[in-house]
C-alpha cells in the first residue's frame, strides 16, 4: 500500500480524515493571520491605494463633454475640422437642445470651465450663451441665433475643441503635463514661451538631488560623531538633532526667510565681520539657494537618524584591526568603516530624496520663481485653477519618475543595501 493511501486512512480521534483536519487547521490559521493584519491593510487601501487610483482616474477621465452635450457629440462625429468651416445647421440645433437642458441643470458653466483649459475664452462663451439660450426661437434657424449671441460660435477652433474632447477618456492632461498639445496636424510640442512643466520636472529632480547630497555631507560627520561618543553624550546631542521636530514646519521656514534675506541676520553678520560689503549683500532668498538651504535644514534629521542607527552597529574593533595591520586613519575609514555605513547612506538618501521631491510649502515660501518645485504647480491646480485633471496627470508623472529612479537605484546600489540598523 502506498504512502498516499496510508495518509488517507489516518484519522483523528473523532474519526475524521487527518488530511482534511490538517487542511481546515491551516485555513483557520491563515484566516486568523489575515484578521490580524486586516486593520492595517484597510488603512493602507483607504489612505494610499485609493488616492493613487483616484489620481490615475482623474488624469484620463473626461466624461463631462459627452454627458453635457450628448446630441452635439453624436453630430460632430460626422464633421471634419480639416474643411476649415464650422459645422452645419444640425450641429447648432443639437447644441441648442443640449444647452437648454444644461442651463436648466446649471452644468454648462462647469463644461465651459473644463473647455477653457484647452482654449481661452470658452468659459465666458458658455456663460454668455447660457443667458441667451432661453430667448432663442425653438423653430430656428439655430446657426444664425448662436452667431448673433456670440460670433465665436463661428470659430472652427471652438468646435474642434468640442470634438477633440468628446471621448469619455482623454490624454490631453498628460500632453499638457509634458508641454505638448493635440493639433489638427497631430501631437506637437507647445511654443517655447509656453513650456513650463518639463523644465519644472528637471528642476525638481536637480534640487532634490542637491538637497540629498547636502544632507549627506552635513549628516554623515554628525552621525559618525554620535555613534562614536559615549551613550550619555550621544543622547544629549541626539536631542539637538531632534529638536527641529518640536517646531512647526511653517515656523522653521519663516525663520529662514528672516535669516536669508538681504537685510537679514546672515548678511548683517557677514557685513559686520567684513567678509562682504554693505552694497554687495548676498541674495539667498527667493531663489534656488534659499530652497536648498532651508530644505537641507528641515530634512537633515531624516539623513542623520538612518546613518546613526547603522553606524551604531559597526564594531570599533574592525577599524582597530585595520590599524594594527598597518593602515592609517584614512585607509581604515575608507576601506573598512565606510563600506559598512553604505546601507545607512542608502536609507537616508532614499528617505530625504522622496520627501524633498514632494515638498511644496518650503519652496513656495523661500524659493521665489526660480526655486519652486513641480509640486507647487500641482498645489496651484488643485486649489486655485481647479484643474484637477492636470494636477492628477502631473502627480502621476511625478510618481512614475520616482519609481523609475527607485528602480535605477536598485540596479546600481541594490535595495538589499538599504538598512535602518
Amino acid at each position: 500500500m502506498s504512502n498516499t493511501a496510508n495518509a488517507e486512512m489516518l484519522t483523528t480521534q473523532d474519526g475524521k480524515p487527518l488530511k482534511a483536519a490538517l487542511s481546515r487547521a491551516l485555513f483557520r490559521e491563515k484566516m486568523r493571520s489575515l484578521m490580524l493584519i486586516a486593520p492595517l491593510l484597510i488603512f493602507v487601501l483607504l489612505t494610499f491605494v485609493a488616492p493613487i487610483v483616484d489620481m490615475l482616474w482623474r488624469s484620463v477621465e473626461n466624461k463631462i463633454v459627452s454627458d453635457t452635450l450628448p446630441e452635439t457629440v453624436v453630430v460632430l462625429q460626422e464633421w471634419d475640422p480639416a474643411t476649415g468651416e464650422a459645422p452645419d445647421e444640425a450641429a447648432y440645433e443639437a447644441l441648442y437642445n443640449d444647452l437648454k437642458i444644461a442651463v436648466a441643470e446649471k452644468t454648462h458653466t462647469r463644461l465651459g470651465s473644463r473647455l477653457n483649459y484647452e482654449k481661452s475664452g470658452i468659459s465666458s462663451l458658455f456663460r454668455k450663451t447660457g443667458r441667451r439660450i432661453k430667448r432663442m426661437d425653438e423653430a430656428g434657424p439655430f446657426k444664425e441665433q448662436f452667431l448673433e449671441a456670440d460670433g465665436k460660435w463661428g470659430d472652427v477652433e471652438v468646435w474642434q475643441v468640442l470634438k477633440q474632447l468628446s471621448p469619455r477618456f482623454t490624454g490631453g492632461y498628460f500632453l499638457n503635463a509634458v508641454d505638448a498639445e493635440q493639433t489638427p496636424e497631430g501631437i506637437q510640442m507647445k511654443p517655447d514661451e509656453d513650456r513650463i512643466y518639463l523644465f519644472l520636472f528637471g528642476r525638481t529632480l536637480f534640487l532634490s538631488i542637491m538637497i540629498t547630497i547636502s544632507c549627506l555631507l552635513l549628516g554623515y560627520p554628525i552621525a559618525f560623531l554620535l555613534a562614536s561618543l559615549p551613550l550619555r553624550s550621544s543622547n544629549l546631542l541626539m536631542i539637538l538633532v531632534l529638536l527641529p521636530f518640536w517646531t512647526s514646519l511653517l515656523v522653521r521656514t519663516s525663520a529662514w526667510k528672516v535669516l536669508l534675506q538681504q537685510q537679514g541676520v546672515i548678511n548683517d553678520f557677514l557685513v559686520w565681520i567684513g567678509l562682504i560689503s554693505d552694497a554687495n549683500r548676498l541674495v539667498m532668498i527667493n531663489n534656488q539657494t534659499g530652497t536648498i538651504i532651508a530644505m537641507t535644514h528641515i530634512l537633515l534629521p531624516f539623513m542623520i537618524l538612518p546613518l546613526y542607527s547603522v553606524m551604531k552597529t559597526i564594531s570599533p574593533s574592525y577599524v582597530r584591526a585595520a590599524k594594527s595591520l598597518g593602515a592609517n586613519d584614512w585607509i581604515a575609514f575608507w576601506r573598512v568603516y565606510f563600506p559598512q555605513s553604505v546601507p545607512g547612506i542608502g536609507a537616508g538618501a532614499v528617505l530625504v530624496f522622496i520627501l524633498s521631491i514632494g515638498y511644496y510649502i518650503t519652496p513656495e515660501l523661500v524659493g521665489g520663481t526660480s526655486g519652486i518645485f513641480i509640486s507647487n504647480r500641482i498645489a496651484y491646480h488643485i486649489s486655485s485653477s481647479l484643474n484637477w485633471g492636470l494636477a492628477a496627470a502631473l502627480g502621476t508623472l511625478l510618481l512614475v519618475a520616482v519609481l523609475v529612479l527607485f528602480v535605477v537605484y536598485d540596479k546600481i546600489v541594490g535595495i538589499d543595501n538599504v538598512k535602518l540598523g
